[in-house]
């Protein structure tokens, strides 16, 4: 018996069958193999085709289904995650009425800051427990405000997730962590607020069907049983956001446990049975998936915008022909020998105040320097913009000394992980799981396949540990790239 778990990325999708009845073996595939593109036809915008998520999807469940040598109809249950903040808008035969505005699109700051100016502050700071920012509830202010006479024929907001999922089912549902990731939920009214609801000045028609994670809330169709060989009826009982899933899919459930990813973008996320506000919007805390009214659990989260596409953008232009790991060990073959490299190019971000500073390289000498160091002083200017994230987080009250987070991306590199132990002090424990896997045990676990929570994480095995050692190189590196980065800051917008 199997569950199917679906990540949607902006760069890849990828797909995990998970045995349930077998140790939790996993398959996983990922698709396609060059990176989706994110299409910008304006600077600062960021959007995809809603479509070519479902046609990957699609590939992907049907090369998955092939890779690990079973039959469509063994799958019981199915889980999405998918990345945060996005905003699809559909019609009422259910079209899409234009891309999907994604996490990384900066227009919508000042739409933020118009429906703020709409919210009595007790509000923000004890029902939604952040302000609107950049978050889907101002992109669609944008839309609105720009795009009259499509948002005049929208139907229903969806996020990306509960996209997909109304593909596979043809139900429009969506969940209580979607929509406070959105900045749309009231935590004290347990549903869309009424105050944002004003703000916005729409009707709460236009919103899905809500219930939590773990709620079988919608079943798949016979269309997709067509187009899969998945049974209709199959239950989609288990969705979450890319970060609040990781954080699952690590285990990370109870009070100031903490999960960490680093891929186009890096994310520190901690979870409390309390919510911490920030005046300043540089932190968010979202419903974490296990939240009930009742027993409330808030996942808190720091987000940067610009860090593994960094990376992948200096690979792309200027190392085509090298692997992650060849880039590796050129890097670490030097130090960065006063190189200070900022990887903020991937628009607002809002630790910095949703300030967009852009990439900026310093202290290149001709004569001294090859792209060696260039690579060293990327992979620590990544490293140190998160070491200042988790230092807004301590100054809020949020001490984060494990970090779990899975074998892939940036935490690959020994250099980056080293670095961000040595400089913030604090342990990171690496291990074999991704969202997708994630996602397929959370769906077991809303299906009623698995009655215990703490049994779907059994199979979690540290790989790797990254202990904090005393580096005065990296610690006054980091103080060197924190005056720079005040000194861009201290610039005129």
């Amino acid at each position: 018996m199997y569950s199917l778990g679906l990540d949607i990325g902006s760069s890849s999708i990828k797909i995990a069958l998970v045995d349930i009845s077998e140790n939790l073996e996993a398959t996983v595939v990922r698709v396609p193999e060059a990176e989706m593109t994110i299409q910008s036809p304006r600077i600062h915008w960021a959007e995809q085709d809603p479509d070519e998520w479902w046609r990957h999807s699609l590939e992907g469940i049907n090369k998955a289904i092939q890779v690990a040598g079973i039959q469509a109809e063994q799958i019981h249950s199915i889980g999405i995650a998918y990345q945060m903040h996005g905003l699809v808008l559909i019609d009422s035969v259910g079209q899409p009425l234009r891309p999907a505005i994604i996490w990384c699109d900066s227009r919508a700051i000042e739409s933020g800051k118009s429906i703020e100016s709409g919210l009595n502050e007790n509000i923000i700071k004890n029902s939604l427990y952040n302000l609107p920012g950049n978050f889907t509830a101002s992109k669609l202010k944008w839309v609105m405000d720009h795009e009259a006479a499509i948002f005049d024929k929208v139907d229903k907001i969806m996020l990306p997730g509960d996209y997909i999922a109304f593909r596979m089912s043809g139900e429009v549902t969506s969940t209580f962590t979607g929509m406070s990731e959105g900045v749309f939920f009231d935590f004290n009214q347990h549903g869309i607020s009424h105050e944002v609801l004003a703000a916005l000045g729409i009707n709460e028609a236009v919103f899905p069907k809500l219930g939590g994670s773990f709620d079988n809330l919608a079943s798949t169709n016979a269309d997709f049983e067509k187009l899969t060989g998945i049974k209709a009826g199959t239950p989609i009982s288990y969705r979450a956001g890319d970060q609040p899933n990781n954080a699952f899919a690590l285990g990370v459930l109870k009070d100031e446990e903490a999960a960490g990813t680093g891929g186009t973008s890096g994310v520190i996320y901690t979870v409390s049975s309390r919510a911490t506000y920030d005046a300043l919007n540089r932190v968010n805390t979202f419903a974490h998936v296990n939240h009930d009214k009742d027993l409330p659990s808030f996942g808190t989260l720091l987000c940067i915008n610009g860090t593994g596409i960094l990376y992948n953008w200096l690979r792309g232009h200027f190392f085509p022909e090298l692997s992650y790991p060849e880039l590796e060990s050129l890097a670490a073959q030097v130090r960065a020998e006063g190189i200070v490299f900022l990887p903020f190019g991937n628009g607002a971000e809002r630790m910095l105040g949703n300030r967009i500073v852009g990439s900026c390289v310093q202290g290149i000498d001709f004569n001294r320097h090859d792209k060696r160091h260039v690579l060293r002083a990327a992979l620590e200017g990544i490293a140190f913009a998160f070491v200042y994230g988790i230092e807004i987080m301590e100054e809020l009250g949020i001490k984060p000394k494990i970090l779990r987070v899975g074998n892939d991306n940036l935490f690959q590199s020994a250099i980056f992980s080293q670095t961000l132990a040595d400089v913030a002090n604090v342990e990171i424990s690496v291990f074999e799981t991704t969202g997708a896997v994630g996602a397929a045990k959370g769906a077991a676990f809303g299906a009623g396949l698995m009655h215990d929570i703490s049994a779907l994480h059994a199979d979690l095995q540290v790989i790797k540990k990254y202990l904090p050692e005393t580096n005065k190189y990296a610690r006054d590196s980091y103080l060197h790239w924190k005056n720079f980065l005040k000194q861009q800051l201290d610039k005129p917008s």
